[in-house]
């Protein structure tokens, strides 16, 4: 068994459990002698002296300070060189001593929650622990890098029987990590990243948080797990035109599957890559709507627990020109000319228009490459549609 602060970790859970105690510092231990850890730190950061963040690495007390200092530190500077301004609203929704399931859209493969526990940093707010999934885990090192950073495992890809199994263990470390670590944790509103922003909480991931629980009702066990929905605004997806040119391969190709290579630079673009402005928008949790529901058919709770999010989510999106801009042309109207200038217009397509030059594909066509422009727009343009669709904005 794992130990921290006096609390023992179920051996159940530590397969997916973030590292605690001494296998934390053993993690430690073996990522800094690691080449793949030490080549991607010195990509990531070009000017470091590595040997004095070894040693930096090895002085950490514990995990909250490598979370805080150490990642809190390299996530100020990422903020500072890929945005143009990371911030939050709605943090009043979260109540001091209540634990949180923070429940998101999906935009970057690790930037999502990280940048959201920045910004908890900066308020003084707890910091939360992240689902990740295991097929990202392309190498060792990533593995132990993810779990010293507070990460817990979500295993994909698994059989059938596996899957439930699965299912049934993340779902008892998540019931386990609020009433008895007392964290929070962060989890997507769906497995991957919705590629044409359109996003839609999976009815299984609400299934997954009530296998577990105190009560036999699975609207109680639900309620448990105080689902907090959290928008995530991105003014630039730098992974725009990765997403665009996997639409055309899967046009050309249904049975198209990208590779681990692909996940990797998926990864390594959104970490380096312009992103404009970010805001995090925390709703209000959605126990109270919830617990009004009379019903107690099992379909229709799930089904409403995810409306619920679903419109909190849409609700909370910040709209940057580019969204306006891109809803405009979709569906040719003028509609929102008002919320963008000429030079907005200009500058936004000539960005759409570099992107799809980094388009790496043989023989596009010009139908093509119309096609994959069509699908950037969407993409820049569903967070608005959805907005002006959810009632209650």
């Amino acid at each position: 068994m794992s130990s921290t602060n006096n609390i023992i970790i179920p051996e159940q859970f530590h397969e997916i459990a973030p590292y605690r105690g001494k296998d934390f510092f053993e993690a430690l231990n073996r990522l800094v002698n690691d080449p793949g850890f030490e080549h991607a730190v010195r990509y990531v950061m070009p000017d470091v002296d590595y040997p004095e963040f070894v040693k930096s690495l090895l002085q950490v007390k514990d995990q909250n300070e490598f979370q805080t200092q150490v990642m809190g530190r390299f996530l100020e500077m990422l903020a500072a060189s890929t945005t143009r301004g990371l911030s939050i609203d709605g943090e009043e929704n979260c109540e001091p001593g209540c634990n949180y399931t923070f429940m998101s859209n999906h935009r970057d493969i690790v930037l999502d929650p990280s940048f959201l526990n920045l910004c908890f940093i900066r308020s003084g707010l707890p910091v939360t622990q992240v689902a990740i999934g295991n097929n990202l885990l392309i190498y060792d090192w990533i593995a132990d890098l993810v779990k010293v950073n507070r990460s817990f495992i979500v295993k994909r890809d698994t059989k059938v029987v596996q899957a439930l199994e699965a299912a049934k263990q993340l779902s008892a470390y998540i019931h386990y990590t609020l009433y008895t670590l007392h964290e929070s944790v962060w989890i997507a509103q769906r497995e991957g990243r919705a590629k044409d922003s359109n996003d839609v909480t999976q009815e299984s991931l609400i299934k997954m948080l009530a296998l577990a629980g105190q009560s036999a009702d699975l609207k109680e066990k639900i309620l448990e797990v105080n689902l907090m929905p959290v928008s995530i605004s991105y003014e630039f997806d730098p992974n725009d035109y990765l997403k665009a040119r996997e639409f055309l391969l899967r046009r050309r190709d249904p049975e198209f599957k990208k590779s681990q290579r692909d996940d990797l630079f998926s990864m390594e673009t959104g970490l380096l890559s312009n992103k404009g402005r970010v805001n995090f928008r925390i709703g209000k949790c959605i126990n109270a709507d919830l617990a009004r529901l009379q019903s107690t058919d099992r379909a229709e709770i799930i089904r409403y627990t995810c409306t619920l999010i679903d419109r909190a989510i849409h609700c909370g999106y910040k709209i940057y020109p580019g969204n306006y801009i891109a809803y405009d042309e979709i569906n040719a109207t003028d509609r929102f000319a008002s919320r963008y200038t000429t030079e907005d217009e200009s500058s936004f397509n000539d960005y759409i228009e570099r992107q799809l030059d980094r388009v790496e594909v043989a023989d596009v066509t010009a139908e093509e490459r119309a096609f994959m422009r069509r699908m950037m727009l969407t993409m820049y343009a569903n967070p608005l549609t959805n907005q002006l669709a959810a009632s209650e904005c």
